[in-house]
C-alpha cells in the first residue's frame, strides 16, 4: 500500500488541507494508500487555524480534528512518497536524508496562507485542489505502469 506523507512548516494549514483533500481524491482514483501530514518547522499547540477549518468545511471536509505535529523519524522509514509545499521543504527533507525521487512539489509549491484572510485560504484551498488532482493522475500512472517503488518495510 502507498504511504503518503504530506509535509509543510507548521502542519496547520496547507499540509492538513492537501491530505484530507488527497483522502477524498484518493478514493475517486482508485488509489489505495496511507497518508498523513506533519510539520518541518515550528508546532503550534493552537491546531489548524480557523480559516483552514472554514475553507475545508466549505468543500465538507472536517479539519476540526487535527492535530499538528512534527515529522518522526519513522516517517523517514515508511513514506513512499513526500508531497511539499515548498521547494525549501524539499531541501529540507533531502538534508535529513529522503531521497530527491520521493519528494513532489505540490502544484510546483504552495504559497503559505497563515494569519492571512478566508479569500486567501480559499484560493490556496482552490490551488491545493487542483494540484492534488494532478498528483493523484500522476501516481495513478505511475502505480499502473510500474515506475512507482513502494517502501514495504515497516507497514
Amino acid at each position: 500500500m502507498l504511504h503518503v506523507l504530506f509535509v509543510c512548516t507548521g502542519n496547520t494549514c496547507r499540509s492538513p488541507m492537501a491530505m484530507a483533500i488527497y483522502e477524498q481524491k484518493s478514493r475517486e482514483y482508485g488509489i489505495s494508500s496511507i497518508f498523513s501530514s506533519a510539520a518541518l518547522g515550528f508546532i503550534s499547540d493552537s491546531g489548524v487555524s480557523r480559516n483552514a477549518q472554514l475553507v475545508c468545511n466549505e468543500i465538507g471536509i472536517d479539519l476540526s480534528n487535527h492535530v499538528p505535529r512534527p515529522i518522526r523519524e519513522r516517517d523517514l522509514n515508511v513514506c513512499d512518497i513526500y508531497v511539499v509545499m515548498t521547494e525549501n521543504h524539499a531541501n529540507t527533507l533531502m538534508m535529513i536524508g529522503v531521497p530527491k525521487e520521493k519528494i513532489y512539489i505540490l502544484g510546483g509549491g504552495v504559497p503559505d496562507p497563515y494569519g492571512s484572510d478566508l479569500a486567501t485560504y480559499r484560493r490556496c484551498r482552490k490551488f491545493i485542489e487542483e494540484s492534488i488532482d494532478e498528483f493523484c493522475r500522476i501516481v495513478k500512472k505511475k502505480l499502473e505502469d510500474g515506475t512507482l517503488k513502494m517502501n514495504d518495510s515497516g507497514k
